[in-house]
């Protein structure tokens, strides 16, 4: 599915890292991801952070793209 198709400019390892800089609550099960596991680990977010999937995967593509200055 297109919508939770994640473009990101970096590994999953290096995002997930700055992930869980900016968002200190996240854990690595929270962060757990496969590639084609997209909307798993979208949904999973989306429910933790209490966000909507878009903006989700707006965060993590914003924060890949820009090496972890967005936030």
């Amino acid at each position: 599915m297109k919508e939770y198709e994640l473009k990101i400019e970096c590994s999953w390892d290096e995002v997930k890292e700055m992930l869980q800089e900016i968002e200190i609550d996240l854990t690595d099960e929270d962060l757990a991801y496969e590639q084609g596991q997209e909307k798993e680990l979208l949904d999973r977010l989306s429910r933790k952070l209490n966000i909507s999937v878009p903006e989700v995967k707006a965060w993590i593509e914003s924060v890949s793209h820009n090496r972890g200055v967005a936030g």
